[in-house]
């Protein structure tokens, strides 16, 4: 019964063979398909990183340009960030609720 039909090509070494090569490439191998789908995840959540920082250094460089163009835009971003104030003036804090 093993002799006949698709039993016959499963007894053949070369087959034995060529189905252990392929679970080995896709499952334990170092560069198995496996760890490809796992790098190719780990790279387009870096690029989402890279992407987030990018604008961030962005921002903190207008910030920065912002800041040094003169006291009075230092005294605006220091009365916006940290509620300062200048001795008579009062600071009301307005919350937005969502």
């Amino acid at each position: 019964m093993f002799k006949s039909g698709i039993f016959k090509g499963i007894g053949n070494k070369f087959v034995i063979a060529f189905v252990f090569f392929a679970v080995w490439i896709i499952f334990f191998d170092e560069n198995s398909i496996v760890s490809h789908v796992k790098s190719k995840r780990q790279l387009n959540e870096l690029k989402q990183q890279k992407e987030y920082y990018q604008e961030r250094i962005a921002s903190d460089r207008q910030k920065l340009q912002d800041l040094n163009k003169g006291k009075e835009e230092l005294e605006k971003f220091a009365r916006e960030q940290y509620q300062m104030s200048k001795p008579d003036e009062d600071v009301f804090i307005i919350v937005e609720e969502e």
